[in-house]
């Protein structure tokens, strides 16, 4: 008896707009375009490979899945710790500046940037928020926080290589579906999870709790049935680090100045120069670089990640199926970052004359400057943040409905919204003893550079003075409301399967605020006359003795280093600070509206399968940003006169793509697929506002309001060849042709300087342009059960991405594998996993190039099954303790080295 859709039914319909198309795709019993090409069920690891070489035979598009009913049996405590696995997939810690942690969180494709992959939940977009205050304010890209995304929800992720008309726009180069459980597909009645471990964290040495729940319950008939999933999780970190921030060059000659200080010229107007001492007694030191400042940073955090998940699902006919679901997701990031700096860039510029320079590579690596002649030439930084944090929910409402025998209409609507916070940034600085020498010497990428303060005890706090404090708040709001609608209709006559067409709309904002913005201090002048009536107590708080030790610095390596406890810098800065008026030159907001609309054809003929479709979409942009003085301008008593801009434009997208499936033999399978895809570029890259200032370089990064979007020409071709059972050769290759790349280009800016009472101050901005830019590379894949329970699953990415100007593209890594090797029987399963990445350029920081050096991880997980409802756990990661490295314009110009340790979890899973 066919179904019928009542008035009211049909109502909720529209108002739901249904299901995502990946959902969809999940659903049907044959392969479809959509469906994945391998997937890894964890409940078995063999049996899991076979299913995963079953589908890929069957697939017509090139993409992945990881599909997760008992997540646990992988090391992975995130979404993207678990992609990292499947070919051609990278994953970082964050973006250029901001150091690697010990928990990725950024997710690229085949050797692009983060900001290029777009990823979905159930289908749509998901808001999001970053805690760390330099990701809120100077790397705000497109790519989502996966920090915030615990992999218990979890149960499939896609990862589309190639793209179709159905799939949302924004993926330049791929997009990742994470489907979170529905109630109706649960097989039992009544089911419960819940997972309970204990954390330890070897470098800070702290433990912590980690609990999830699940809860599922549905009808005997499978027609209504509701989820309920929460999590709590808790870890700690420490994070040592030796960080170089940013290169000068050493100036030939200086210019001639009064004695104002001012620059004088000639009588044409041209600047006049006098001969630089430094040079003049080392000539070959004209033109060489040097590192700016040098920097013994300890940084630790507190991460509760706290959330929960629900959906509630109704079949009241066979017809139709109505859901409502929603996620939210908070992490109190609180985080207490300490810096012990050697000015190299005082020293030169106050002329002091190093003895036994040393140059290599055009680099200035060691050098002795035994008498500062009252040159500070240090100071440190103590950053207490305070209730930082990341947030991200979404509500969906979306429904199916199978209209008759040949028409399936699905949609969904809903809100998201992500928030990055920051309520405190306070900071505590200090000179260092201007009555010390300084000596470094540089080891490149090997080891951490040797420093050394002659004449100063660096372990004790009155050795220096207070210089100033800060105050200020950011927060970072994301939100984007969306619905769409497709429909399928089954044509089955001759070679058109069937046909598919939607549209969808959204609007989204990405708003930037610092609210208060203040401080006190800024010179010893300033503090005897009492801007700063109060200085820090120190209570004789030290660095940690084994500081730097992960990293190989040595017993030379300094270390023996006072520090202020984070609750006597809140109490110093927050007595003696007063907040004041917004701070403009960092807020900005960024709208944007879209409409798209699609059509695709599903083909089908004698060993062949695919699609082929169009997507139009529109764009409608509004910027919201301030400039310097302008032509309107408002008065701001502290930062200087700006003008408000209001930005308004609008921009098309037709995007084609085709994907073919082939037969070439009884175990031969090939791909080919076509796309031209293109993504919106980065908010930060967007805004014509200054989004950051570091006052110790005097530099930052501006936005260019005139960009286009990141567009793309995609080819790409796959074969695999299933060479026996449960085993499978495979082989990718990959083309993509970039017509409006990202590049960056500098200027200079004059503008309020916060460290030194807002003087105003020449700055170098970095800001974004358009450029042409080529990405290809190819993917090997192998797996096979071995002897016994044994296993192995190995693959290879290489990857070739270089701008017009022949610079390297961002996130690309020329080597990228993974090895994994499992072993199963009915009680025990183990798996080992290391992955490796080659260098790549990370970007820009503070307006320089930086590298992240090659890096591997290996991690280990261990199950065992007491009885069919009591596994117990173990997962390890980072057992090899890496350290990361990153280097600028040569290997002989290190800008960072971190160490994160190992972190190890233990705990029991029960299941009813």
């Amino acid at each position: 008896m066919k179904s019928t859709l009542t008035p009211i039914a049909a109502a909720a319909l529209l108002c739901a707009l249904g299901t995502a198309q990946a959902q969809t795709a999940a659903a049907a019993p044959a392969a479809k375009a959509s469906e994945p090409a391998s997937t890894v069920i964890v409940t078995g690891i063999r049996a899991s490979r076979e299913q995963s070489l079953n589908q890929k035979r069957n697939a017509d598009g090139i993409v992945d899945v990881i599909t997760a009913e008992d997540l646990g049996k992988l090391p992975d405590k995130n979404v993207a710790d678990a992609v990292q696995r499947i070919p051609g997939v990278n994953i970082s810690s964050m973006a250029g500046g901001e150091g690697g942690f010990s928990e990725n969180d950024r997710v690229s494709i085949r050797g692009t940037s983060p900001s290029l992959t777009q990823t979905l939940i159930n289908g749509h977009a998901v808001g999001t928020g970053d805690w760390f205050v330099l990701s809120q304010t100077e790397a705000m890209g497109r790519s989502v926080s996966y920090a915030l995304l615990p992999s218990e929800i979890v149960s499939k992720v896609t990862v589309f290589k190639s793209s179709q008309a159905d799939l949302p726009e924004g993926g330049t180069a791929g997009s990742i579906d994470i489907e979170t459980r529905r109630p109706l597909s649960f097989t039992k009645p009544f089911t419960a999870e819940a997972t309970v471990q204990g954390f330890y964290a070897d470098l800070p040495r702290k433990s912590a709790p980690q609990i999830s729940a699940l809860f599922n319950w549905k009808n005997q008939n499978s027609t209504f049935g509701a989820t309920f999933q929460v999590f709590s999780e808790t870890r700690y970190e420490r994070r040592d680090a030796q960080e170089f921030l940013g290169y000068g060059h050493i100036e030939a000659r200086l210019p001639l100045t009064d004695e104002h200080g001012e620059q004088m010229h000639d009588e044409h107007g041209e600047p006049l120069t006098r001969p630089n001492p430094v040079v003049e007694a080392h000539p070959q030191l004209a033109g060489v670089q040097y590192p700016l400042l040098i920097n013994h940073n300890l940084f630790t955090q507190k991460r509760v990640r706290k959330g929960g998940l629900f959906d509630i699902e109704w079949k009241p006919t066979n017809a139709l199926t109505l859901d409502v679901n929603g996620f939210f997701s908070h992490m109190d990031a609180t985080n207490y970052d300490h810096s012990y700096l050697a000015s190299v860039e005082n020293l030169l510029a106050s002329e002091d004359i190093p003895s036994n320079p040393v140059v290599r590579n055009g680099t200035l690596v060691a050098a002795q400057f035994p008498n500062a002649h009252g040159t500070q030439v240090g100071f440190t930084d103590s950053m207490y943040r305070p209730g930082a944090a990341s947030e991200s929910w979404y509500l969906d409402v979306n429904g199916k409905y199978r209209a008759s025998d040949h028409l399936t209409i699905t949609g969904k609507a809903g809100h998201t919204r992500g928030l990055g916070d920051t309520p405190g940034d306070l900071g505590y600085e200090s000179y260092l003893s201007s009555h010390a020498g300084l000596n470094f010497a540089m080891n490149g990428m090997s080891s951490p550079t040797i420093v050394s303060f002659p004449g100063m005890n660096t372990a004790d706090f009155h050795e220096s003075s207070l210089f100033g404090m800060w105050y200020s708040i950011v927060r970072v709001v994301d939100k984007e409301s969306y619905a769409q609608a497709d429909a399928e209709w089954a044509i089955d006559k001759g070679v058109l399967d069937s046909a598919k067409f939607g549209v969808r709309f959204t609007d989204h904002k990405r708003q930037v605020r610092y609210p208060n913005n203040g401080g006190c201090g800024w010179g010893a002048e300033t503090v005897e006359t009492g801007a700063c009536p109060g200085n820090a107590q120190w209570d004789g708080t030290m660095y940690p003795a084994n500081f730097g030790r992960g990293f190989g610095g040595g017993d030379a390596f300094l270390r023996n280093l006072w520090r202020l406890p984070p609750h006597t810098v809140e109490q110093a800065v927050k007595t003696n600070t007063v907040p004041t008026e917004n701070y403009w030159p960092g807020e900005f907001a960024v709208g944007e509206k879209t409409a798209a609309a699609y059509a695709m054809l599903n083909l089908a003929g004698d060993k062949w399968r695919g699609n082929v479709g169009l997507r139009f979409v529109r764009t409608k942009q509004a910027t919201d940003f301030n400039i310097p003085e302008g032509p309107n301008p408002v008065e701001s008593p502290t930062f200087g006169p700006f003008t408000r801009i209001h930005d308004e434009r609008s921009y098309d997208d037709v995007l084609p793509s085709a994907n073919l499936r082939l037969e070439l033999g009884k175990d031969l399978v090939a791909r080919f697929s076509a796309a031209k895809t293109m993504t919106r570029v980065d908010y930060s890259a967007l805004a014509g506002a200054i989004t950051s200032l570091d006052n110790l370089t005097h530099s930052g990064h501006g936005g260019n309001v005139d960009l286009k979007p990141v567009r793309s020409r995609n080819l790409d071709a796959s074969i695999e060849w299933y060479f026996a059972p449960k085993a499978v050769l495979s082989a990718a290759l990959f083309h993509m042709d970039f017509s409006s790349y990202l590049a960056f280009g500098t200027r200079k800016a004059m503008l309020p300087d916060a460290s030194n009472q807002n003087a105003i101050t020449e700055y170098t901005i970095t800001s974004p342009i358009n450029i042409r830019a080529k990405n290809k590379g190819v993917e090997l894949g192998y797996q096979q059960p071995l002897f016994g329970n044994f296993g192995i699953v190995a693959n290879y990415t290489y990857t070739s991405g270089k701008d017009s100007k022949g610079d390297g593209l961002v996130g690309s890594s020329k080597d990228t594998w993974n090895l994994e090797g499992y072993y199963e029987d009915d009680r025990f399963s183990a798996r080992l996993a290391y992955t490796y990445r080659s260098a790549y350029l990370v970007g820009l920081d503070r307006s320089t190039t930086q590298y992240a050096d090659a890096v591997g991880y290996l991690a280990a997980s261990l199950n065992y099954k007491i009885n069919d409802n009591v596994t117990i756990a173990f997962d390890a990661l980072n057992l090899n303790n890496p350290t990361l490295k990153y280097f600028g314009d040569n290997r002989d110009q290190p800008r960072a080295f971190y160490t994160n340790g190992r972190q190890y979890f233990l705990g029991v899973r029960v299941s009813i």
